[in-house]
């Protein structure tokens, strides 16, 4: 980041400017947009299809030996520019050799992308945004929709996810005066960090433009000024506020992975399963996604909290919740508490 004055955007060279588009680039890009969209189509049948014979011949037929048609059938969505559907095709794909349970598992994400094809046949009747959210898990690039947002963004969370020759970063953001929450993906082959990083706990002005859909994805734009530290944690709900809060989110985008969700007081308990968020009253708590051998940010957690509540900041999904920042409330003058990364 560039130096500047306060209260100054920060600014990058400037790219050379472009002519603007005429009618014939306009009608070129239209023609293409449809001939992709005829290909997804396609794709999208020939899915169909192939899920119709999986529920005929019954899940055993899918069992780790059929992981090669799955790995073919992803080929061809890849075929019909349907990169959305090609990642989910693979997952399946690899779900019989998920461990136990895997035939719910693939019910469940059977059931899941016959939502997707049978949504992308009819998103001529859907309502915008769940229109907008198909197009989205179909693969289809979305830009920024409405204007941009200026706020004081606070660094919640930063995180890489590898993903064969990809590593995507998401980097989650909280708008201390409008409460919004936003994330910022960024890209960078294997083996290279994503460009975009931001220091997490830190507090920075910019200009955010959000994207359609309930994902919360967003682009960052004028940044003005330097990051400054933090002063307190952002503020949280219950968990139980907090699946309503995700309830209603699936009702926008039906193949939600990933929701953000602030616990306002959270204390983590174990359990028999593995762990849980409770409430301070031990009334309602969230299970913590995971094997907690595989989430050494979990002991952490525990070790912050020490029984007391803190505020946590995570990604609440259908197979739990999943904690990626903690902040201690802290007791008493020298002990303003302190704030902990769990990915």
């Amino acid at each position: 980041m560039s130096p500047s004055h306060e209260g100054e955007p920060v600014r990058t060279a400037a790219p050379a400017e472009r002519p603007p588009a005429g009618p014939a680039d306009a009608g070129a890009a239209h023609q293409r947009a449809e001939r992709r969209a005829a290909r997804i189509t396609g794709g999208a049948r020939e899915l169909e299809e192939r899920l119709a014979d999986l529920l005929r011949g019954g899940l055993a037929a899918a069992g780790p030996a059929g992981r090669e048609r799955w790995e073919e059938t992803a080929a061809r969505m890849v075929d019909a520019q349907a990169p959305g559907l090609a990642s989910r095709v693979r997952e399946l794909g690899a779900l019989p050799a998920s461990g136990a349970g895997w035939p719910v598992r693939m019910l469940e994400e059977c059931g899941l992308l016959h939502l997707l094809d049978t949504a992308w046949l009819n998103r001529d009747r859907l309502p915008a945004p769940l229109r907008a959210a198909v197009r989205t898990r179909v693969g289809l690039p979305s830009a920024p929709d409405g204007p941009s947002v200026r706020d004081r963004w606070q660094v919640l969370a930063q995180y890489d996810t590898p993903d064969g020759k990809l590593v995507t970063r998401r980097i989650w953001l909280h708008g201390v005066e409008t409460g919004r929450t936003a994330v910022l993906l960024s890209y960078g082959a294997a083996g290279r960090a994503p460009e975009l990083s931001l220091p997490v706990d830190t507090v920075l002005e910019a200009e955010v433009s959000p994207h359609p859909g309930a994902g919360g994805r967003a682009e960052l734009g004028r940044v003005f000024g330097a990051p400054e530290p933090a002063r307190t944690p952002p503020p949280g709900v219950t968990p139980a506020e907090a699946l309503d809060a995700f309830g209603r989110a699936l009702g926008e985008d039906p193949w939600l992975e990933r929701h953000p969700v602030v616990l306002g007081a959270a204390i983590p308990v174990p359990s028999a399963g593995g762990w849980q968020l409770a409430d301070e009253e031990g009334r309602t708590a969230l299970p913590v996604a995971g094997d907690p051998r595989s989430r050494p940010g979990l002991w952490r957690l525990a070790a912050l909290s020490g029984g007391f509540p803190v505020t946590v900041f995570g990604e609440l999904g259908p197979r739990g919740f999943a904690p990626l920042a903690a902040w201690s409330a802290g007791r008493g003058d020298h002990d303003p508490g302190e704030s902990v990364a769990l990915a």
